[in-house]
């Protein structure tokens, strides 16, 4: 082979090395914002759990405050079920500050 014709291939090796290399940089970098997309997408479907969890526990004690205040109302209340009630409003205060009012 010819001087030219290695440096013909030569050359050639280090267009193919170097395109070679710009793919990897250009892939590390989409795994790069698909990661952080990911991290994205996990804290949003935390947030939605959290927030499930919380109306759930908001129900519960809805429930709790409506027993608390028909024993009340009935004549069975006691001053437990009364400390009860203003514990249990003091929480769903609580929960609307942070997730906005109860639906009704």
């Amino acid at each position: 082979m010819d001087q030219r014709g290695r440096e013909g291939t030569m050359g050639l090796m280090d267009k193919m090395k170097a395109q070679a290399e710009a793919g990897l940089a250009k892939a590390g970098e989409a795994g790069k914002v698909g990661l952080a997309k990911a991290n994205e997408a996990g804290k949003t479907g935390q947030a939605k759990l959290d927030a499930a969890q919380a109306k759930h526990k908001a129900d519960g004690l809805l429930h709790d405050l409506g027993a608390a205040i028909y024993a009340d109302h009935v004549g069975r209340g006691t001053d437990q079920t009364t400390a009860d009630a203003e514990r249990i409003v003091g929480e769903l205060q609580a929960y609307e500050a942070e997730y906005g009012p109860l639906a009704p």
